[in-house]
């Protein structure tokens, strides 16, 4: 790819990113808000927010997999944003909870594997600079804080009604720009069904429980921390600039990946980062004071930007060209789908029983239970890889 398209290309994935997290930055805190007042019941809230979480498991996989098999991945991506945005039209049809459940379903099944798509793109432009990736994925995190804060403000002045406009509108902009995505076909050594066993390989499936424990640990962040702030007496202006500085950190990490991968190595910061993970948890369940909340708040950095950056990269690395997509849509599933939906069900099953503290105390068991499996595997597969180059010599 030349200089100057490989460089127009970034910009229509920055974009993408940008609208893609600005849309869930609507989502995500002022859905169940809008749900909350057309006077629905905590109950069937929950069952909403669960389609979501289901979908996300289930149907990456399948696009992923449809789109490497027949080397549709532009196509599958323009036509999930066009579908899953003329869904979303539905929702201004009606208020009735089941009829919403219908929609919601729909909508989830378009719309879950749009980010694995994203990130398999990335990592096709990027080529020889994929440790950029962060540069790429940062105007998602800036347009999420952006947007959370500026429609939080909208709906006080309007209606919450708004927010339904507001992620139809974004997402109508993103479907139209996802045209715009090139259409890079990789060259192919081998059929996808040929590669598809990769999945199964140790060294990933190990990965993927690792991964996937790490974003059980974050359950009790993402579901519990506002509520744990609360009842250590902050108000709700200290709550949401905990947010955002977490946010903020996450930020910095994405601008400075380059650097970060040229010193370490990606095993060197997943390892970190689940250690980071442990440690973080465990010292918020003992923390107190503004000051020392808002200083672990810091390692967000960590937890969540290094992480992501490298788990990305990481299934990158081991997925042959065939089966690309597929390895994102995987890593998606297993841990934001997967790993999230168990956080949350865990996290609410202890909370009840040994309040915030103990929950975090044992997120950050969780979060280190990954830190020597992956260390161990990672020297027992560099070990054999210098054995098996060895005996080829």
């Amino acid at each position: 790819m030349k200089k100057l398209e490989k460089t127009s290309a970034k910009t229509i994935l920055s974009l993408q990113y940008f609208i893609y997290f600005g849309v869930l930055g609507i989502y995500l805190p002022y859905f169940n808000l809008y749900c909350y007042h057309l006077g629905f019941k905590g109950v069937e809230i929950g069952v909403l927010s669960s389609v979501k979480t289901v979908t996300i498991i289930m149907f990456p996989m399948l696009w992923g997999a449809v789109a490497d098999r027949f080397q549709a991945r532009r196509p599958i991506y323009v036509a999930c944003n066009i579908v899953s945005t003329a869904i979303w039209a539905f929702y201004f049809l009606t208020e009735n909870f089941h009829m919403m459940l219908i929609i919601s379903i729909f909508y989830g099944v378009f719309h879950a594997p749009l980010i694995s798509f994203l990130e398999a793109f990335s990592m096709d432009i990027l080529g020889r600079e994929k440790k950029k990736y962060g540069h790429i994925r940062v105007w998602g995190s800036i347009n999420f804080i952006i947007v959370v804060t500026v429609v939080g403000w909208l709906i006080g002045l309007f209606s919450v009604k708004l927010v339904l406009v507001l992620i139809f509108s974004g997402s109508l902009l993103q479907a139209l720009l996802s045209i715009k995505v090139p259409n890079i076909v990789m060259k192919r050594k081998h059929s996808f069904a040929d590669q598809f066993n990769v999945i199964f390989e140790k060294r990933l499936v190990v990965f993927l429980v690792c991964a996937f424990l790490m974003l059980v640990s974050h359950g009790a962040y993402y579901g519990f921390f506002s509520i744990h702030l609360e009842a250590l007496g902050f108000g709700s202006a200290f709550i949401g600039f905990a947010w955002a500085l977490a946010s903020i950190s996450e930020i910095l990490v994405m601008i400075k990946s380059d650097s970060i991968f040229k010193k370490f190595s990606i095993n060197n910061v997943l390892a970190f980062s689940f250690m980071v993970a442990g440690a973080r948890w465990f010292f918020t369940a003992f923390a107190e004071s503004g000051f020392s909340i808002l200083l672990l708040q810091l390692l967000h950095a960590v937890t969540y930007g290094a992480f992501h950056i490298a788990s990305v990269l990481y299934i990158d690395r081991l997925m042959p060209e065939e089966a690309k997509t597929f390895g994102q849509a995987v890593n998606n599933s297993v841990t934001y789908g997967l790993g999230l939906s168990v956080g949350f069900v865990v996290s609410g099953y202890f909370f009840e029983k040994t309040g915030s503290a103990g929950l975090f105390m044992i997120s950050g068991a969780v979060a280190v239970a990954a830190w020597p499996m992956f260390i161990l595997y990672s020297k027992n597969v560099n070990k054999n890889e210098m054995n098996h180059k060895t005996s080829q010599q």
